[in-house]
């Protein structure tokens, strides 16, 4: 995304509030679960570092990563069929390259600073379409668009600091999977399964 896009910024895994649900008995225990591309290390890690260089009070919750689906409540009970669909979608989906290269914001309407895609959004796009299919569907708040939030809702001298400490940031990285994450009862989002690409270019 660049510095000039639209209004505001889809959801990324983070605090869940209002979240769309995945449907189960009203019995069955719920949980946050998000779905994302990560930063593969040490890329990932050094930018959450530099997330918390910046005062981001969710920067040691949240490990670098490009959003697929944003965090949505699912039940006990609709969880297996959730990691079916994610399969469904891993099997048919090529790998793809990602380039990200420098930064962007949504200033003025949402504080937010992130490093852009700059290659492979068609890539994230196809994903994040196949994903969010069917009953994982629904209405987006703003247009989809991928990126990699490094500051958000902290002190404007903060996103200043931000936006211009990683305009020179750039790694290229290969994309072979995606990961389903889950929110722990601290608000972490923690790995618990990959989903190759199986599909082919």
């Amino acid at each position: 995304m660049s510095a000039d896009v639209s209004p505001s910024e889809p959801p990324t895994l983070g605090p869940g509030r209002g979240l769309p649900v995945v449907s189960g008995s009203s019995a069955s225990r719920c949980r946050i679960i998000g779905v994302a591309i990560p930063i593969p290390d040490p890329h990932g890690p050094l930018l959450q570092s530099k997330r918390a260089e910046f005062n981001d009070p969710l920067a040691h919750a949240i490990p670098a990563h490009v959003t697929l689906l944003g965090p949505t409540e699912v039940t006990d009970e609709g969880l297996p069929g959730l990691v079916s669909h994610l399969a469904d979608v891993a099997s048919v989906s090529e790998p793809f390259d990602v380039v990200l290269r420098g930064t962007g914001t949504f200033r003025p309407v949402s504080d937010v600073v992130f490093v852009q895609v700059a290659r492979g959004i068609s890539g994230c796009e196809r994903l994040e379409q196949r994903i969010r299919s069917g009953r994982y569907g629904g209405e987006l708040a703003f247009p989809y668009h991928p990126h990699v939030t490094v500051a958000h809702d902290v002190a404007d001298e903060d996103l200043d600091r931000a936006f211009e400490d990683l305009a020179d940031f750039q790694v290229a990285f290969p994309v072979d999977a995606f990961w389903l994450y889950e929110q722990d009862i601290d608000g972490a989002w923690t790995p618990v399964r990959s989903f190759r690409l199986a599909g082919t270019r």
